[in-house]
């Protein structure tokens, strides 16, 4: 048998061909590419990377009444160097180029102004466009040339770059040796680029253009019914490169967000995709059927809740006919300001623009007038008191309307919820959460009907969405058990969060719960074994200290600040005790201690300062930091010292830090408010293997907890660790090893 047989070509580009044959693409061989209009592909140039003839020819079937040449300023406007500009930020003025339109403006014979849009794709009607696949293609940069196994133009526009290796090779071997060297040596592939599909066949992962190895997925089924092909290769091509589903892809579901010092392009994920279709199909069924229950969106923390939010109002507003408006609702203050933050990242509104509800009042007149998005909490769906209102108006009777809340579980079926469904009773209604609904929630479903798509912690895990999570059980002695605890404690705890009276009664109705938590001796215990964990494991991410309360919070603060410098005290002795050649991993310690930045993150109540000084406590130079430093910002920046934060409720919704591997638990916590904490540590980031949950409270032995409400399959993604020894050494990773956590 010929070794021919078992190459790359042959095992993995061929059958992937073969397959977009299939599906209705022009296959051609461009190795020995013959240049010129008439020649293989129709380029002049292996400097050019759009297909200038075929495009010329689209141009004109699909613009017939635009005249020549401002089909040629279209045409320019495309395939021009963008080589001065920043790679992305190129990347997407073409994309806005391919899914608007080019705007033309110019005169006629009379000298009238006319406009038109002209359309590089006919996003309706696919068969109006021309599909080509090239295996093969000479590329020329500035100083080398390079050749791309699979290229897939559409109208001669190259959307699409497939980059194979053999069977036996890793598929992170086709991003590592092919993908980095392409965006270096042949720039000008990557500007009207929609995504990158690397595989060896039997496995495959897509990215956005020019998105990190770790931003890579699979493509888990084909279709909404769960479909699969024979290998995830064939998966992949069947779900993504079909005719329609790449024109959705590139309509829909691609979002550029400014971040700090740079944009970032986002490509949607299979789940994303699945879940706003599905969302779609049943808004136009509810609007058919009179109904105004668009139903529960559950994907879990972690998997892109808000861009799935941001496609889904896009499409609508570029698919449905209709001027919608969507009012966002959260419950949170950081939630709604990280909701309208991501909207506004993403370009979709101007910060600029007066849409984010600063009053009731201010509320009540945006959802008069005619936005496009309109952010609130839920909370100024109140009634005007000074007006003697017994019954919120109706601030808006429109159909085309739809609310959007956030965590829709939580808050969105008592009085304030019921304001919001008089003050717009023709509006559909759609919740997105990132836990499970759970027994005794079935006002939910009544409110906004069932789940419309489902993605799980364990779909989120396979899919490497998120991390896997770990849990480990480190209660000290000086613990109340947990069976003790009133139901009435853990949802007290819960309106905490949205009520700064309730710590105060917290104190009052569970006196002695709260005495045993917070009493220094054990305190001092959980500082002590805090530090000693904090700085033996073995990936050093960033980690949560949450607290029963704000006091509780700031006395750890400064318990672990003395622990921190007795153990550095230790660390620096044995250091010094041992042979050269055995000191590597204490000095790394050593010096993750000596560079380590901590805070106290909290909110703000009236009286705190007074308030902490009884309990021997000084807030002062805390709070003077939060309002003087961005610690978010900080806290994000994974190069950043600050490493450990000390919080209650601030920080557990809405806020992402990937780099955040560990949660110290020591509050009581059930349900979502549990889940919504834990998933702090389950973001992707490099060399982050999984996020570790190390329980001080004893929160997850409970039978009524949210770790309890998992379904077994979903259960898989915990892993049980023994509770280390009391014994320092035997919870250190070997020397030069590198731990789990």
């Amino acid at each position: 048998m010929s070794p021919r047989r078992f190459t790359e070509a042959e095992l993995v580009e061929r059958p992937a061909l073969a397959l977009l044959a299939e599906l209705g693409w022009t296959v051609v061989d461009g190795y020995g590419e013959t240049l010129g209009p008439a020649g293989t592909l129709g380029r002049d140039s292996l400097h050019e990377v759009v297909l200038t003839h075929r495009l010329r020819d689209a141009l004109r079937v699909l613009n017939p009444t635009a005249p020549d040449d401002v089909r040629e300023e279209a045409l320019t406007a495309v395939t021009k160097d963008w080589s001065v500009m920043d790679p992305i930020r190129a990347n997407q003025a073409i994309h806005r180029l391919l899914r608007d339109g080019y705007q033309a403006e110019w005169r006629d014979d009379r000298g009238e102004p006319c406009f038109a849009t002209v359309r590089y794709l006919d996003f309706n009607d696919s068969t109006n466009n021309d599909w080509l696949a090239t295996s093969q293609v000479w590329i020329a940069g500035e100083l080398h040339r390079r050749r791309a196994d699979t290229i897939l133009f559409v109208n001669g526009i190259p959307l699409v770059l497939a980059e194979f290796k053999e069977p036996n090779r890793p598929v992170k071997a086709a991003f590592d040796e092919n993908l980095c060297d392409y965006r270096d040596t042949i720039p000008q592939l990557f500007w009207p680029n929609g995504f990158v599909i690397l595989s060896n066949g039997s496995e495959a992962k897509l990215g956005a253009t020019y998105a990190p190895w770790d931003f890579f997925g699979g493509w888990k089924v084909i279709d909404a019914d769960g479909n699969r092909g024979v290998v995830e290769l064939e998966t992949a091509i069947r779900g993504t490169c079909a005719h329609d589903r790449l024109l959705d892809l590139i309509e829909n579901f691609v979002a550029y967000s400014e971040r700090p010092g740079r944009l970032v392009k986002s490509l949607a994920r299979n789940h994303q995709v699945l879940g706003v279709n599905a969302s779609i199909e049943n808004l136009h069924r509810i609007r058919s059927e009179g109904d105004t229950r668009l139903g529960v969106f559950w994907h879990t923390q972690g998997s892109g809740k808000s861009l799935s939010m941001l496609w889904f109002t896009q499409k609508v507003l570029r698919r449905l006919p209709g001027a919608w408006t969507f009012v966002m609702v959260t419950d949170r203050t950081e939630l709604d300001e990280q909701l309208h933050g991501e909207f506004a990242d993403a370009g979709v509104i101007s910060r600029e623009a007066r849409v984010h509800a600063e009053s009731s009042s201010h509320l009540r007149e945006l959802l008069q007038g005619d936005h496009r998005y309109v952010f609130t909490l839920i909370h100024k769906f109140r009634l005007d008191k000074q007006a003697g209102e017994a019954e919120i108006p109706v601030l808006s009777d429109r159909r085309d309307v739809i609310v959007i809340t956030d965590e829709a579980h939580r808050s969105q079926y008592d009085t304030l919820a019921l304001n919001m469904r008089k003050a717009l009773p023709n509006a559909a209604f759609m919740g997105f959460t990132g836990t499970p609904l759970i027994a005794g929630e079935e006002l939910t479903r009544r409110e906004f009907g069932d789940y419309v798509s489902v993605y799980n912690f364990r779909d989120a895990i396979e899919d490497g969405a998120t991390v896997p999570l770990y849990y480990e059980n480190r209660i000290p002695e000086l613990q109340l058990v947990n069976a003790a605890f009133a139901d009435e404690l853990t949802e007290l705890l819960e309106q905490a969060e949205l009520d700064e009276d309730a710590e105060g009664r917290l104190v009052r109705r569970f006196a002695r719960e709260y005495a045993l938590i917070t009493r220094p001796e054990r305190l001092r215990t959980v500082a002590s074994d805090l530090v000693r964990h904090f700085v033996g494991r073995g990936f050093a991410g960033k980690a949560m200290y949450v607290g029963i309360d704000k006091a509780a919070a700031v006395r750890m603060y400064d318990m672990v600040q003395e622990a921190w410098t007795e153990h550095l005290v230790e660390l620096r002795a044995e250091h010094d005790a041992l042979p050269e050649l055995e000191r590597p991993w204490l000095a790394s310690r050593i010096h993750l201690m000596e560079t380590t930045d901590m805070a106290v993150v909290v909110s703000q109540s009236q009286n705190e300062i007074a308030d902490l000084a009884e309990k021997g406590l000084d807030i002062k130079p805390h709070r003077a930091r939060m309002n003087a430093e961005t610690l978010d910002e900080d806290f994000k920046d994974s190069t950043h010292p600050l490493r450990l934060v000390f919080v209650v409720a601030m920080w557990m919704t809405g806020f992402d830090s990937p780099s955040v591997s560990t949660i110290y638990l020591d509050r009581p916590m059930r349900n979502h408010t549990l889940m919504q904490t834990i998933a702090r540590a389950n973001r992707v980031f490099p060399e982050k293997e999984n996020g570790l949950i190390v329980d001080y409270i004893g929160v997850f032995p409970g039978p009524r907890t949210g770790a309890g409400h998992l379904r077994r399959g979903q259960r898989r993604s915990w892993r049980r660790l023994p509770h280390p020894g009391q014994d320092r050494a035997a919870r250190r990773p070997r020397r030069g090893g590198r731990g789990r956590r």
